[in-house]
C-alpha cells in the first residue's frame, strides 16, 4: 500500500483513505547477514540484511485505488526460475491491508509516498530450505498491479 497522505493513529474503519495506491514490492533478505556473527548479542540485523543495492524492487507502477475493487482480494503469485514458489490470496493474510495500515500509522506519522508492505505468503525461500544464488530470475504478479521481473546477481567484491 502507497500511502497518499499524512496518517497518525487513524482507524481501521479510515485506514484504506489514507492509501493512494497499490504496488508489488518484492521484500528481498540477504539470510547471510540477518545474524550477527560478528556481534552475536545484537541478535538479527534487519537493516542490513533487507537494504543491499538492488534489494525490494517496487513497481513496474502505482496502481491508484480507485482502480482496485478489493485490495483483500488479490492473487499473489512468485515464480524462481519458473517454478512456482508462491500462489496465495490477500484473502488469507492473518491481516488484511485496512488493518496493516492502521497499525502502523498507530507507531509512526506515516507519510506520502511511504509504503506499507503485507509480508509474504507461505513459499518463502526459507519454507522450501532455497535461497536465491547469481542468475536466479524471479517473477511476480499481483491481480491488477502487474508483473515484475528481478534478475539476481552475485555482488562483487571491491
Amino acid at each position: 500500500a502507497v500511502i497518499g497522505r499524512p496518517a497518525h493513529r487513524v482507524s481501521v474503519a479510515e485506514a484504506l483513505e489514507y492509501v493512494a495506491g497499490y504496488t508489488i514490492a518484492n521484500d528481498l533478505t540477504d539470510r547471510a547477514t540477518v545474524f550477527r556473527r560478528d556481534m552475536p548479542q545484537i541478535g538479527t540485523d534487519w537493516l542490513r540484511s533487507k537494504n543491499a543495492p538492488g534489494f525490494t524492487p517496487l513497481g513496474p507502477w502505482i496502481v491508484p485505488t480507485e482502480a482496485i475493487a478489493d485490495p483483500d482480494d488479490l492473487r499473489l503469485v512468485l515464480k524462481l526460475n519458473g517454478e512456482t514458489m508462491q500462489d496465495e490470496s490477500t484473502k488469507d493474510m492473518i491481516f488484511n491491508v485496512a488493518r496493516m495500515v492502521s497499525y502502523a500509522s498507530q507507531s509512526a506519522r506515516l507519510l506520502p509516498g511511504d509504503l506499507v508492505l503485507t509480508g509474504s505468503p507461505a513459499g518463502n525461500g526459507m519454507h522450501w530450505g532455497r535461497l536465491l544464488t547469481d542468475g536466479d530470475v524471479m517473477d511476480g504478479s499481483i491481480t491488477g498491479l502487474g508483473a515484475q521481473r528481478t534478475r539476481c546477481v552475485a555482488e562483487v567484491a571491491s
